[in-house]
Parts: C-alpha cells; structure tokens; sequence
C-alpha cells in the first residue's frame, strides 16, 4: 500500500482553513481516482510534552504503485495540488511511503 502523508502547521486562521479544507478540498481529494482511503486526524498534543509542532494531518492510502502513479498523474491530483498551494502554501509538508509488512 502506498501512502501519502500531508501534515499542517497551525493556521493563522483556523476556522477558514478548516471550512476551506472540509468544503473545498476535501471534494477534491476524494475524486482522485484510485484513492483507496482517506484520513483526516487533528493532532491534539505533542506525546513528550509541550505545543505539537502540526495542527492537522492527512493521509490518503492507494493500494499499489501503478495505481498511486496514476493517480498523481491525474487532472483531479492536479486540481487537488493547485488548490493546497492556495490556502496551505508554507504550511504543509507532503510525504510518500509504501508500506514494508
């Protein structure tokens, strides 16, 4: 499984990045073809103490190379990078990792 992990820092405002992210681009990230999975955490806490250095975190699971491959090659992944640039440009850290076992 290959997953792509995108992890926020806190917004200057959070109630209009949350309605951005909830109305807007998550209709977008749900149509990427052959997205498998989606899951959007809000990070509470920082585990050894202290402010957490993200506010939000999503990861979007796609079952096999071929099928993320395409999917990054997409005109719906293309509208869903345009459209993070846009509100969390300077915020989010975009990472890819296959699964191991």
């Amino acid at each position: 499984m290959i997953r792509v992990v995108a992890l926020y820092k806190q917004p200057e405002d959070v109630e209009g990045f949350m309605r951005h992210y909830e109305e807007v681009h998550t209709p977008l990230v749900r149509k990427i073809p052959g997205l498998a999975g989606l899951e959007v955490t809000r990070i509470t806490a920082d585990a050894f103490g202290g402010e957490a250095p993200y506010f939000l975190m999503a990861v979007m699971t796609f079952p096999d190379r071929e099928t993320f491959d395409a999917a990054m090659r997409s005109e719906e992944n293309r509208a869903v990078a345009k459209d993070v640039m846009g509100f969390a440009r300077g915020l989010v850290t975009v990472m890819v990792g296959e699964d191991v076992e």
